[in-house]
């Protein structure tokens, strides 16, 4: 059973959601928040295993609570929405980490398929997005984005081991990955890559 986290200041949208999720026998919608720091406590004392997030938000954007959860919880899969489907949008959901961007007139097949997805690890690149909001390192998981973007700005890999509570090792495992998938060569072919796709604004 896949537990949600419905991040919203809307109600409507929050309780729509909700009724769309219940029919479903594998989803229940565990927890609702009406900003980004009412979700932030809620993921820290209990466990999610997707996040849908609006985009926008009063007390704290999506976009600034998704920064948070990728730097506490790099797992966690977290799906951006938006009352428009606009490729700046996208790209900055997905450059800061997010697994997947929809409008918030999704279908409601495309929806469910998504979380599903997602829950998985994967990243989702909705169709409808023009090309540009699909950068190659789409494909990356969270954790390999968090590890790009940290050799892009220098960090060594043990530092960036510590930082992240695993092993060397591993930080080369996902280097070697990243690299692999953007079909690049070496750490300055990767840093000229995060400068032109601007991952280090």
């Amino acid at each position: 059973m896949l537990e949600l986290l419905l991040v919203d200041d809307h109600t409507i949208f929050l309780d729509g959601i909700a009724r769309l999720v219940s029919d479903e026998t594998d989803m229940r919608v565990k927890g609702k928040a009406q900003d980004g720091n009412s979700a932030l406590e809620q993921i820290r004392n209990q466990r999610y295993d997707v996040v849908l997030m609006d985009i926008n938000m009063g007390v704290r954007s999506g976009l600034d609570t998704l920064a948070i959860l990728r730097a506490e919880f790099p797992r966690l899969p977290v799906i951006m929405l938006s009352m428009y489907l606009e490729a700046q949008y996208g790209r900055r959901a997905l450059r800061a980490g997010a697994n997947a961007y929809l409008s918030k007139d999704v279908r409601t097949e495309e929806l469910l398929h998504v979380i599903r997805h997602v829950a998985k690890g994967n990243i989702y690149c909705s169709p409808e997005l023009p090309a540009a909001t699909a950068p190659e390192h789409a494909r990356l998981s969270p954790r390999e984005m968090q590890v790009l973007v940290k050799i892009a700005h220098g960090v060594r890999l043990t530092d960036i081991a510590a930082d992240m509570c695993v092993s060397v090792k591993t930080i080369g495992s996902h280097r070697a990955h990243i690299l692999e998938k953007l079909g690049l060569r070496s750490n300055a072919e990767l840093v000229q890559y995060a400068m032109r796709e601007r991952l280090l604004d």
